[in-house]
């Protein structure tokens, strides 16, 4: 592998720079608020280099999007189907742990509803492998695979949708033990599975 020349070594630091920033602009501001000035500017560079290197505002969104799915992606140890409780509790810590991934995933579905081949297939492969299991009778079928894995992703984000006027009447139920274990618990009922 040759080694990056001090030119390409720059331009790639200044491709992260504005990838973080526009990380932080578009978790805080979605994509129709978010502000190439603001972007460059939390970057230090120029405005003129988001074009030359992403092309767009929208294609520099979807590029922030694909990256952090990618990461998420790559921090679940927990193999599914086989820990479906401790697949959706692992997602819940990440998500507790980043909330700006979570306000960042929620602007894309909001306003950009085309998914990546990535995001496909990470479904397609979560859902085929609960159906699988759901085949060799691991897994309760009279729920459809599909079905099973949104209701399991509905229980992970649901704190992360509740009012706060809900977290306060909940009071010492709202605690990050208590929904973390009551997402074990609602995802081990509603799948069928035994608390792992």
């Amino acid at each position: 592998m040759t080694p990056l020349t001090s030119k390409q070594r720059q331009s790639r630091a200044t491709q992260e720079r504005l990838l973080a920033a526009a990380f932080e602009e578009f978790q805080l501001h979605g994509l129709a608020g978010a502000r190439v000035d603001r972007i460059a500017e939390r970057a230090k560079s120029n405005k003129r280099l988001i074009y030359i290197y992403f092309g767009n505002k929208e294609q520099l969104f979807d590029v922030v999007v694909q990256r952090s799915l990618e990461k998420m992606i790559d921090a679940h140890a927990v193999p599914l189907p086989d820990d479906l409780p401790g697949y959706a509790v692992e997602l819940f810590d990440y998500l507790e742990e980043r909330p700006e991934v979570f306000r960042l995933f929620w602007w894309r579905h909001l306003e950009r509803r085309d998914t990546s081949e990535v995001e496909q297939a990470n479904y397609r492969d979560k859902v085929a492998r609960i159906a699988e299991a759901q085949r060799a009778g691991r897994l309760d079928a009279k729920i459809p695979a599909a079905h099973l894995f949104a209701f399991l992703l509905g229980v992970v984000q649901s704190w992360s949708l509740a009012s706060d006027a809900l977290r306060d009447a909940a009071g010492e139920d709202a605690t990050r033990d208590r929904r973390r274990e009551s997402v074990r618990e609602a995802v081990a009922r509603v799948t069928g599975t035994s608390m792992g």
